[in-house]
C-alpha cells in the first residue's frame, strides 16, 4: 500500500476494530460476565483494543488482529448460547457499520452535482471503511480458530475441551499458512475480494432502488 492509501485507510481500521472489539466487550456484560468491562473494554478509545504488532500486520501484509475479548464462562447462564452470541457480536457489528457506510457512499453519489477533491477524498474514505467493515464481517465468520466463526461453530458441539484446544493449536498456524500464501503467490483461496465488493453492490443497488 502506499502513503495515500494508508491514511485513507488508517480511521477506517481503527474504528472498524475498535466496534468489533466493543461489541464482544458489551455482549459479553449484557449476557451476565463483567469481565472485559472491568478490563475496560466496553469504550471506543481504540487504544483499548489495538494490538500494535497485529496492526502492523493489517497495514504491511493485509491480516492482523486486535486485542481479543476476555469472558469467564462460569459467568455465563448458558454457556454454549451465550459463547456464540459474544462471538457473533463482532462480525455482525462489522455488518451493520458496513451498510451504514455503504448508504452514505449511495447518499453521496445519488447528491454530487459537482464533485470536487473534498469529496472525492470523502468518497474514497467512506469506500475503504464500508469495504474493510464487510471484510472483517465475512472473514472473521470463517471457521477457523482462533476467529469468530470458530467460536460458534464450537459452541453448536460438546466438544472435549482437550480436543477444542488442539483443534485451536492447528487453526491459528493454518489460518496463517492460508493467508500467507494468498498473498505472496497471487492465489485465491479464500474470495474475500470478491465477496466484499458482491456485498458493497447489493447493497448499493439495494438503496437505489429503495
Amino acid at each position: 500500500m502506499n502513503l495515500q492509501n494508508i491514511l485513507y485507510t488508517i480511521p477506517a481500521i481503527l474504528l472498524a476494530l475498535t466496534i468489533h472489539e466493543c461489541s464482544h466487550a458489551l455482549c459479553a456484560w449484557k449476557l451476565g460476565d463483567n469481565t472485559a468491562r472491568d478490563q475496560g473494554r466496553i469504550t471506543l478509545n481504540p487504544l483499548k483494543h489495538i494490538d500494535i504488532i497485529g496492526f502492523l500486520f493489517i497495514m504491511i501484509a493485509g491480516f492482523g488482529w486486535a486485542k481479543p475479548v476476555q469472558f469467564n464462562p462460569q459467568n455465563l447462564k448458558h454457556y454454549r448460547r451465550d459463547r456464540a452470541l459474544i462471538a457473533a457480536a463482532g462480525p455482525f457489528s462489522n455488518l451493520i457499520m458496513g451498510i451504514i457506510f455503504t448508504f452514505f457512499l449511495w447518499h453521496l453519489a445519488a447528491n454530487l452535482s459537482e464533485p470536487n477533491r473534498a469529496m472525492q477524498i470523502t468518497t474514497i474514505v467512506i469506500s475503504h471503511a464500508a469495504a474493510i467493515n464487510f471484510g472483517l464481517f465475512i472473514f472473521n465468520l470463517l471457521p477457523i480458530p482462533p476467529l469468530d466463526g470458530s467460536h460458534i461453530v464450537f459452541s453448536g458441539f460438546n466438544f472435549k475441551p482437550e480436543l477444542e484446544r488442539l483443534i485451536m493449536k492447528i487453526g491459528m498456524p493454518l489460518l496463517f499458512i492460508i493467508l500467507i500464501v494468498q498473498n505472496t503467490m497471487n492465489i485465491t483461496i479464500i474470495p474475500i475480494g470478491r465477496m466484499v465488493w458482491a456485498m458493497m453492490l447489493f447493497f448499493l443497488r439495494l438503496f437505489y432502488s429503495v
